[in-house]
């Protein structure tokens, strides 16, 4: 990850740094050495930042034992210490991207429920691909949405891509069709699909996506090459029932967490790691095109506990 986008990332999560880094100084006032009464705080902490139950547990005993084997001190830079190496470690090999396994044009569905950021997310996606200089075609294969085609379409025309697209209530997997045709035809190297999140007609929605599977493959036998579901970050841990959900509908590879600036839930991403077999492979980090940020587990960590120092120097000025 290159220090723009750990910058970003870093300010992304200022809300939830700036919650659990003051937490966690403010139980240390009143503890001097480590307790039991100290670990249970620090679970808690964890909990409200939305690690999930499973994870603040496993994070808070794994913070004991190592605290007491460096003498049982309990001070703040130790404890983040130890917990930023934790959570690293629960998170894994999650990272960025890679799309040499698909070969051009690499085909990228978008799943997600409304109002979670997935067209500004795929834009975001998009304008990336961009800048890593390969040719981005998207695909507005949410017909089912009022409004889903001209809002993907105004974000195309701002980050200058080109987009495929048909009238509300079209065949998505028409949409889907056309746009890897073209794409094909054309030589683009990246095609993005965007699709309908609607949850609520479980049996339609499969239906739907497991159709635009077919047609991608007919075309691309190993595609689509990344489903990627758009998780936004406020809804916390409803964000894991929403992707099980999601899960159940359709295979997933990756998580795009969106909105990461807003919530001082960050946690979340550790509670996703510990709940779903899904790594977190994207986050968006604010509202225009250039705020993302591929995931990566030790930047994450990082992130969590150490503030921008740019972003220090405001806050102190």
């Amino acid at each position: 990850m290159v220090f723009g986008a750990i910058r970003k990332l870093k300010r992304g999560l200022d809300k939830t740094r700036n919650r659990l880094v003051g937490r966690l100084g403010a139980a240390l006032k009143r503890e001097v050495y480590l307790t039991e009464g100290f670990l249970e705080e620090v679970e808690e902490i964890l909990i409200a930042a939305d690690v999930g139950v499973e994870a603040a547990v496993e994070l808070s005993e794994g913070l004991g034992r190592r605290l007491r084997e460096a003498g049982g001190t309990a001070k703040l830079e130790d404890v983040t210490s130890v917990l930023r190496e934790e959570i690293a470690n629960m998170l894994g090999g999650a990272e960025g991207e890679s799309i040499e396994s698909g070969g051009p044009p690499h085909v990228i569905l978008v799943v997600g429920v409304n109002g979670v950021g997935k067209t500004t997310s795929i834009a975001k996606l998009a304008k990336w691909h961009q800048g890593q200089g390969r040719r981005v075609l998207l695909g507005a294969a949410d017909t089912f949405r009022a409004a889903a085609v001209e809002q993907l379409s105004l974000w195309a025309d701002r980050i200058g891509v080109e987009i495929v697209k048909q009238d509300m209530g079209a065949d998505p997997a028409a949409v889907a069709f056309d746009t890897v045709a073209r794409a094909k035809a054309q030589g683009f190297d990246v095609v993005i699909l965007d699709t309908a999140g609607r949850l609520q007609n479980k049996e339609g929605l499969m239906r739907e996506l497991e159709k635009i599977g077919r047609v991608v493959r007919k075309q691309i036998e190993d595609g689509p090459h990344e489903t990627l579901l758009c998780l936004d970050a406020n809804t916390g841990q409803n964000g894991i029932s929403q992707a099980q959900e999601f899960t159940a509908t359709v295979p997933l590879d990756a998580i795009f967490l969106t909105k990461l600036d807003g919530t001082a839930k960050g946690g979340i991403v550790v509670a996703i790691a510990q709940g779903l077999d899904l790594p977190v492979r994207y986050v968006g980090t604010g509202e225009s095109a250039d705020d993302f940020a591929l995931f990566h587990a030790q930047d994450f960590a990082g992130a969590l506990f150490e503030a921008d120092e740019e972003s220090v120097g405001q806050e102190n000025s």
